[in-house]
């Protein structure tokens, strides 16, 4: 493939091999083609590409191969030997039969980055199931309802289904941000690696702190966020606002009503937040009046009041009104690009921002086979090498060479290595889930995390995302804090931060404040609605980003908007999306020793969570009324709301003689379905023209048997299935625990504690499980003995500048 055809961004030089289908595989794919590396879709012969194919392949080069010919193969392996990056999310198996195996397509390509996205791992006893979303959903208990969004009198057994691909989604972001960090490391090895992310383990990673608990109190249930008069709320206009003043403190609350001209209240105790912790009575009095507060106005009335109170608060939008948003448009989260069949078609804009180096996600999509004959005159000629990149002698990255070695970590290729990002130092500032998450990913990839928060307060979301984490607490805001703060940057490779726009400018703690000392700092900025657009400087958490994107909308069907299932898709999104824009900054600063400014945000990860459906011509867009939907619907077929239990009668959720499971399937599955076992006479006479007399059919012959009788005839049969299983069986699962998805660990204050491990697999050099979490501030004397600040610790404590006695909880609210 020839190095003419790439254009600006982090990753000009790579060459990417395309064989993904559906969802993971694309999305991964797209996330490095709009950061400027070279990729190769390759498609099967006579498929018609859907709508969102617009999304899924923009930016790529296209030619169609025919895997089972002979010479088509030769051609797929031809563009692989030439490759840097190869992505494929097949059943385990599938490529090894092919000829496209990792352990054969190394020994021709030896720095080749092979990575694999299927829906369970090559060991996994369900290797051979097929991974649909809603196998995936099942076996990861993630088809349940969020607490306090269920309608009255839901059955909690009961499972409900989303057509957002969440697993193939998280498979996708920590694919491409594990690829990034295997070329960071081949810069040093000069050797490629296996990188496999399944669908089921990629889960892991959205169930987060859900699934972490010490195990002295065990899992605890699951409950609504109503903390300082947390809901959903109907508004005068009949829309609805997501408001969500959750803290430490009532300050939210008190902001907007003083804002909502109803200060009285605070005198009334409604503010206290002690009291309305403990005190059932009146967080209902709470919820009430704010029930009737929030019908004086409309939707867009009570944002508008929010956003310059700066409270956390957003108008519930559908995906259609948030593609077509000002604020969207404005911040590049969401572009038009001109399709050669759709025209000018609205989408999702790159997933992460860069400084130095801007995204292309405005290139459109080429139709399949479009470069054919480019793409084969490329391999008549000679061979390039595969990319640009240089190790030194010494094995190190010439621009950064490490400042410590990790331990060795056994390499299957030739001997040990130290992680990606071994001896790189990270800065952590970065509050709740998303930000913190970010740093975790990069602890278990080698890096060296100091985690500051504020002292004198309760730190709130700690124990499971600030695993593997030095932490400190320190006033940034004061001048002694300050001083600490910049000894930690003057040494550091990488600054995160969640501040919105314009904060950290007023803290002296802004990118070109950074820059003018560190001028190849990576700094990362994480936020709500991301940066640029007139939303910019506002507050929010997930359910803001939920609600602004339109997936609360989605999620609540036709009724009343819901959050979208028990797990925070979009901080714990964001958390892997701010670890591949640190990931592509890292890459960049090692091949050019500059630095830059990354970002992404929870309504960036918002819009990919949705790509599948965010594909819209701009007609179609121009019919959406305010509040309204495009005509006929989101997606006419697509089903919404708790009630939904599947696409079909052949792809759903059933029950069984115990409990749910759900039956992945096709129409085209009829014959199959005949002749398992217990279903032959269910199924006679029926063609499978009548979805719904073939549900009553199924359901009828499903009651007969337990859902682990079925799962495995279904198997047998080569459908995908699997039994509806609880986060707490999940957690205690002996194979998860067997391979590292969920772990044990010793913590110093809480006891032995339980979490999800590590979702990611790298064969040759695999990612660490960082140490246990610790009391929040309990490493300041070793922290400030490394920056030359021991002798001072005393004089600090004293100014209120860092505190190291009376440490707060980390594990409290887990």
């Amino acid at each position: 493939m020839s190095t003419s055809k790439q254009r600006p961004g982090a990753l000009q030089g790579i060459r990417v091999v395309d064989f993904g289908h559906h969802v993971a595989g694309p999305l991964a794919a797209v996330m490095l083609a709009d950061q400027g590396a070279d990729v190769v879709h390759v498609d099967r012969p006579g498929v018609t590409p859907p709508v969102d194919d617009a999304f899924f392949n923009r930016g790529k080069r296209r030619i169609s191969l025919d895997l089972k010919d002979a010479a088509d193969l030769g051609v797929a392996r031809d563009l692989v030997r030439r490759a840097d990056v190869l992505i494929e999310n097949f059943r385990p198996g599938v490529m090894d039969r092919l000829g496209l195996g990792w352990e054969e397509l190394r020994a021709a390509n030896p720095r080749l980055v092979y990575c694999s996205l299927p829906g369970f791992a090559a060991d996994d006893p369900r290797a051979g199931v097929p991974g649909w979303e809603g196998v995936i959903a099942a076996a990861t208990g993630n088809c349940r309802i969020r607490a306090g969004h269920a309608p009255d009198g839901w059955d909690d057994t009961r499972p409900t289904y989303t057509a957002i691909p969440v697993a193939s989604n998280f498979a996708a972001f920590c694919g491409a941000f594990a690829i990034v960090a295997s070329l960071t490391a081949r810069q040093r090895t000069g050797r490629g690696d296996r990188v496999e992310v399944p669908l089921f383990d990629a889960m892991f990673e959205a169930i987060g702190g859900s699934g972490a608990y010490p195990v002295a109190r065990g899992l605890p249930p699951e409950r609504a966020i109503s903390s300082n008069g947390s809901g959903t709320y109907r508004c005068s206009d009949g829309r609805y606002v997501q408001f969500n003043p959750i803290g430490a403190t009532p300050r939210f609350l008190v902001w907007f009503l003083d804002a909502a001209g109803v200060t009285a209240w605070v005198g009334e105790g409604l503010t206290d937040r002690a009291r309305l912790d403990r005190d059932p009575e009146l967080r209902r009095l709470l919820h009430d009046r704010l029930t009737a507060l929030f019908l004086t106005r409309p939707a867009g009335e009570w944002e508008e009041l929010a956003g310059v109170a700066g409270v956390p608060l957003a108008a519930v939008r559908t995906l259609a009104e948030w593609l077509e948003n000002d604020h969207a448009r404005a911040s590049g989260q969401v572009v038009v690009v001109d399709d050669p069949e759709l025209g000018a078609t609205a989408m999702p804009g790159s997933a992460v921002w860069l400084s130095a180096t801007p995204a292309l996600p405005g290139r459109p999509r080429h139709l399949p086979d479009a470069d054919r004959a480019e793409i084969l005159a490329e391999l008549a000629s000679p061979a390039d090498p595969p990319s640009a990149e240089v190790a030194s002698p010494g094995g190190a990255s010439p621009a950064h060479p490490p400042r410590v070695e990790a331990g060795p970590v056994a390499d299957s290729i030739a001997g040990p290595v130290a992680l990606p990002y071994a001896g790189r130092r990270v800065v952590d500032l970065t509050q709740i889930l998303a930000g913190p998450s970010a740093g975790r990913i990069l602890v278990e990839f080698g890096a060296d995390v100091v985690k500051i928060n504020s002292p004198q307060r309760r730190v709130g979301a700690h124990g499971f995302v600030n695993r593997g984490k030095q932490t400190i607490l320190v006033d940034v805001k004061s001048s002694q804090g300050q001083q600490i703060l910049w000894r930690l940057i003057d040494e550091a490779d990488v600054l995160t931060h969640n501040f919105p726009e314009r904060t950290a400018e007023r803290y002296g703690l802004g990118y070109e404040h950074v820059r003018a000392r560190r001028p190849d700092i990576v700094y990362v900025s994480v936020s709500c609605y991301g940066y640029g657009g007139p939303w910019a400087g506002r507050r929010g958490y997930e359910t803001q980003g939920q609600a602004a994107t339109g997936i609360m909308t989605r999620a609540g069907g036709d009724g009343r908007p819901a959050v979208l299932g028990p797990y925070n898709v979009l901080d714990y999104g964001t958390g892997a999306m701010a670890a591949f824009a640190a990931a592509v900054g890292i890459y960049h600063r090692e091949l050019t020793d500059a630095g830059q400014q990354v970002r992404t945000s929870l309504t960036q990860t918002g819009g990919y969570q949705q790509a599948s459906f965010a594909v819209r011509p701009a007609h179609e867009l121009r019919a959406v009324t305010p509040g309204g939907n495009v005509p006929g619907g989101e997606r006419a077929a697509e089903p919404s709301g708790p009630e939904a239990l599947g696409l079909s009668a052949w792809h759903r959720f059933y029950q069984a003689a115990d409990r749910w499971f759900f039956l992945g399937a096709t129409r085209r599955s009829l014959p199959v379905l005949r002749e398992v076992p217990g279903l032959e006479q269910a199924l006679s006479g029926l063609d499978g023209s009548d979805d719904d007399a073939v549900a009553a059919a199924l359901q009828t012959a499903f009651r007969t048997a337990t859902a682990s009788e079925w799962t495995g005839r279904l198997t047998e049969a080569g459908l995908g299935a699997h039994p509806v299983t609880t986060l707490a069986e999940l957690m205690a699962d002996p194979w998860a625990r067997s391979q590292g998805l969920t772990v044990t660990q010793i913590s110093e204050e809480a006891g032995e504690v339980v979490m999800p491990g590590i979702a990611i697999r790298v064969h040759g050099n695999p990612p660490r499980l960082g140490h246990p979490v610790r009391r929040p501030g309990a490493d300041a004397h070793e922290v400030l003995d490394r920056i030359g600040l021991a002798g001072s610790a005393e004089t600090l404590e004293q100014a209120w500048a860092v505190q190291m006695s009376a440490l707060p909880s980390g594990w409290e609210h887990f």
